[in-house]
């Protein structure tokens, strides 16, 4: 053992280090010309752009129309002069496929003349279309490796940005990505199909109740970002961290989160200095920040946004992850986006806030004063519940990975069984119209303070309940279940094709209903036909309706008498990709082919396994390289230490002891560690579900039991051996 513990090192380093001050001020530049400043936005388009061009462009930006490919060259050298202007040397294509990161493939803008000089060009073709290689990107079979064509093509809907870089800066382009057959090899493609059949149902509903106006409906999310802050010498010192964004090993500390005074709690100055600079950058991108707090867990945080349409909040939602990692890296930090980096404690979620809004701002999930009589507020609301209810397995499926399973069901997260909470007052109108007609909608009334010179604050109709995956808050429903290192592309594309496919289902009945009557029948005709539906919608998904404790046990019972599906990890949830009830609506709706559908599933079972494949041999090397030679170097230092003693007359008992509980407990340790990489050695190749069904089975209890050991042996083996930095010493030193 060398005279100086590297760990003891790595804490006097964080112990010196000095917060930067003075990087962002606004006395300079306000809040105001901060935002947007890198965003080609509209206001830029308006400016730079001939007015026809511009009109176009608005209208396939806000109705949803094809894109005109006669402006592409305007847009182009347009958005090029802006770019060139903001330092830009090169552009990208920026697009999301099947990783779950963002991927981007960077051109120049300078082409040389026959001169001898260059000139800056971009061209409409280079802005519409990109092609960069698709064989090296998972595609789930969809391609052969040798079948390397891919195209990328320009969303206009989500705006250009410039991203600053140390050297310069980059155009970013956010795109589709497609392969040369046309099949969607991107999360953003399906997304931007389910965004248009939603809002093809949607359209007709409103004309039912009356909304001649209305040309588009969208959907619009506010995804609040959870994530944990710890310094950069501990994460390179721990592989597990480094290859797996989770720790593999770690006793838990005497102190975790049990005094419950981290959440809200005051933000240190290292971690708020990030926290700004990151809302900078973000405010520059045109990203509505609008909330930053401690969360539960020591060294977890929370960024949460302003909602936007789901194409751009998911575009924004990626430049959130990757600003965080980026702007932690220059304080001395590392940001870590897993769903559960350490046990025992809270893992990290991402709480998908989604709605839905008209093209002319009124959102369709407004309950209003008096929501028993607000029709039509009930009939979306109702309509989203039975999408929840007949579609959970694939809403659980949105949501599935090797990370969130570990957090899914924890007592810090919804668990993995789908419910829904309304809260007092609609569960209380829900419960009128079953019966037949609501008449009342119950009040929150006022909170009495207690304190004289306080006025009375009013009282929310219904209160919040955190452990519900599914739940609605005053004008919009809270999916809990997203885990935070994912793209909310996958799970809101599936979100917005089951409401579609309610809304659908309603406006069928309804149209029904009204065929073929006169105009100044057709109120009465519509209330009539709504009085007969909602009911037996009702009836239809109440067994997804819960508002208690969705951590009990009492309630996974109940849930079980309900016929909610109960689906505990990604391998039972993942082979629903390709389930009859998932080929029939998703193609129904034009937002996944039966070819994409089982690409999904393919690319879901491959990450799993090679996820918890990376995971094995990780714990395998810490065991055998780490732990271990610590343990024996440790077993050793105190077998002589004995022997001296011995040696000078001095027999102690219980150090006697002390040395055969370390030496049984590394024989233990030893023994498992073969046991799992004989384990590692043993999976079976060729079928993905049953290999994904090893790994869970045999793999995951593994390296539970090696765990449970090595965390035994960090608290047995002397403080000065232990090679890898420990949870009171990640979570708690900033």
């Amino acid at each position: 053992m060398s005279d100086v513990n590297p760990r003891r090192s790595m804490v006097e380093a964080i112990a010196r280090y000095s917060v930067p001050a003075g990087k962002i001020n606004y006395t300079i530049n306000s809040i105001k010309e901060v935002f947007g400043e890198h965003v080609f936005n509209e206001e830029e388009q308006r400016a730079r752009l001939p007015k026809t061009v511009f009109k176009a462009l608005q209208k396939t930006i806000k109705a949803g129309e094809e894109v005109d490919p006669a402006i592409a060259d305007a847009v182009a050298v347009a958005m090029k002069d802006w770019a060139l202007e903001h330092g830009a040397t090169h552009f990208t294509h920026w697009f999301q496929p099947m990783t779950g990161l963002t991927a981007e493939k960077h051109d120049s803008f300078i082409v040389p003349t026959a001169e001898g000089g260059a000139v800056a060009e971009f061209s409409g073709k280079e802005l519409v279309r990109g092609e960069p290689d698709a064989s090296s990107f998972p595609s789930g079979g969809l391609r052969a490796t040798f079948e390397a064509r891919g195209y990328t093509a320009w969303d206009p809907s989500s705006p250009a940005f410039i991203l600053d870089n140390p050297n310069g800066a980059t155009l970013v382009i956010p795109t589709m990505f497609i392969s040369w057959t046309g099949d969607a090899l991107d999360k953003k493609t399906p997304l931007l199909r389910s965004m248009d059949s939603l809002s093809k149902q949607a359209l007709r509903l409103l004309r039912l109740f009356g909304n001649t106006t209305a040309k588009r409906v969208f959907t619009t999310i506010g995804a609040e970002q959870e994530y944990f802050l710890i310094d950069k010498l501990f994460y390179y010192a721990r592989p597990d961290l480094l290859n797996c964004g989770r720790t593999l090993f770690g006793a838990r500390p005497p102190k975790g989160q049990e005094l419950e005074d981290q959440y809200f709690g005051s933000i240190p100055d290292r971690v708020l200095a990030i926290m700004a600079e990151m809302e900078f950058e973000l405010m520059r991108l045109g990203v509505p920040i609008k909330t930053r707090h401690n969360e539960v867990a020591p060294s977890q945080y929370e960024i949460a946004p302003i909602y936007e349409t789901s194409n751009l909040a998911t575009d924004h939602q990626m430049l959130v992850m990757e600003m965080l990692k980026k702007v932690a890296n220059r304080y001395g930090m590392v940001c870590l986006l897993h769903e559960k980096p350490f046990a025992g404690i809270n893992g990290s979620g991402k709480h998908n806030n989604w709605s839905m809004a008209t093209d002319d701002g009124e959102n369709l999930l407004n309950p209003g004063d008096t929501p028993h009589a607000n029709a039509q507020f009930l009939v979306f609301c109702s309509a989203v519940c039975r999408a929840v209810y007949k579609y959970a397995g694939l809403l659980r499926l949105s949501v599935s990975g090797a990370a969130n399973d570990h957090r899914l069901g924890a007592n810090e997260a919804p668990p993995a069984i789908l419910s829904v909470f309304l809260g007092r007052q609609l569960i209380d109108i829900f419960e009128q119209l079953e019966k037949g007609d609501a008449k009342r909608s119950k009040t929150g009334g006022n909170i009495e303070v207690g304190v004289s010179m306080l006025p009375k604050l009013p009282r929310d109709a219904g209160d919040r309940n955190r452990t519900s995956p599914f739940a609605f808050t005053g004008n919009k429903f809270e999916f809990r279940a997203v885990g935070s290192s994912q793209s909310i592309g996958g799970p809101n594309t599936v979100l917005n094709t089951i409401v579609a496919e309610s809304i659908d289902y309603i406006a069928a009945r309804l149209e029904k209903a009204l065929d073929g009557l006169a105009q100044d029948k057709k109120d009465a005709a519509l209330n009539k036909a709504l009085q007969k539906l909602l009911p037996e919608l009702v009836k239809e998904f109440k067994p997804i309706l819960f508002e208690g404790d969705n951590y009990s046990s009492q309630w996974h019972e109940e849930a079980e008498k309900r016929g909610l599906p109960n689906l505990k990890t990604s391998v039972d949830a993942i082979p629903l990709a390709t389930s009859k009830q998932a080929v029939e609506l998703f193609t129904k709706y034009k937002v996944y082919s039966v070819r994409e559908l089982h690409s999904r599933q393919e690319i879901l079972l491959e990450n799993y396994n090679k996820a918890i494949n990376i995971e094995a041999q990780t714990a395998s090397v810490i065991a055998n390289t780490m732990i271990l030679p610590a343990c024996l170097k440790y077993q050793a230092d105190l077998a002589k230490a004995i022997s001296s003693a011995k040696e000078v007359g001095v027999n102690s008992v219980q150090t006697a002891a002390l040395l055969k509980d370390l030496v049984a407990a590394i024989d233990v340790f030893r023994k498992l560690a073969i046991a799992m990489d004989k384990a590692i050695e043993g999976q079976p190749h060729g079928d993905a579900l049953e290999h994904a069904k090893y790994q869970r089975d045999t793999l995951l209890p593994a390296m539970a039991e090696l765990r449970k050991v090595g965390d035994k042996l960090e608290l047995m083996v002397s403080d000065e051996y232990w090679p890898l930095p420990t949870y009171r010493e990640m979570l708690f030193i900033r």
